[in-house]
């Protein structure tokens, strides 16, 4: 595993980046004005009550519209993960941190796709959301380096006759509600961390 390094930030006085962001604005037109479903255990499900979700921008402009949850959305979103927690706690540390390497792998991939949606989402100039989508990578490269490092727990002092150890474990559910001002790296931040450490989420952006 290469040592961790920040996500290098877009160069816009290069040409190539900028026709490759315009590139990023058409593929993310493709999707726009779509209904965007609740995913509860894989399973996507639309509901008649929806939030418009338009570009700050320009308010003519639809992103796309939004489920809403029902308490009882929620409550099985929680059952679901209770139950997932039992087995995800379970799966290698490396495993885990495995899944967002690849993650990170797949956002920088689409980096000027991510970066175009913020744009339309979040109504982000053009270096500040590629700055979101370069942090939200850094969340994903930092902390599966940080599982591996302390998959072990750390060393702690023994008398003769003792065998102490010092662990970490998973805890169990969390419910992850993140800020509008950064759509990508503080939800996907804040989620990961409690993923990559064998916990299961519930996810509000």
């Amino acid at each position: 595993m290469i040592p961790y390094k920040h996500e290098p930030l877009t160069d816009f006085s290069n040409e190539e980046n900028r026709r490759a962001y315009e590139q990023g604005f058409s593929i993310v037109k493709e999707y726009l004005g779509q209904e965007i479903p609740l995913v509860i255990g894989g399973e996507r499900i639309y509901t008649e009550d929806k939030m418009e979700n338009f570009n700050p921008s320009n308010r003519e402009e639809i992103i796309g519209y939004v489920s809403k949850a029902t308490q009882e959305h929620a409550e099985k979103a929680m059952q679901v993960a209770q139950e997932t927690f039992e087995t995800w706690r379970k799966v290698k540390p490396e495993v885990r941190a495995d899944i967002l390497f690849r993650a990170a792998a797949i956002a920088r991939r689409r980096k000027f796709e991510l970066s175009a949606l913020l744009s339309k989402e979040a109504g982000k100039p053009w270096p500040e959301a590629d700055a979101d989508v370069a942090e939200g990578i850094d969340f994903l490269e930092y902390y599966g380096r940080q599982m591996i490092a302390m998959k072990d727990g750390v060393p702690v002092a023994q008398r003769p006759g003792e065998d102490n150890r010092f662990s970490y474990i998973p805890l169990g559910v969390g419910v992850v509600i993140s800020p509008w001002n950064f759509a990508f790296a503080i939800m996907a931040g804040t989620a990961v961390a409690a993923a990559v450490t064998g916990n299961t989420v519930l996810l509000k952006p």
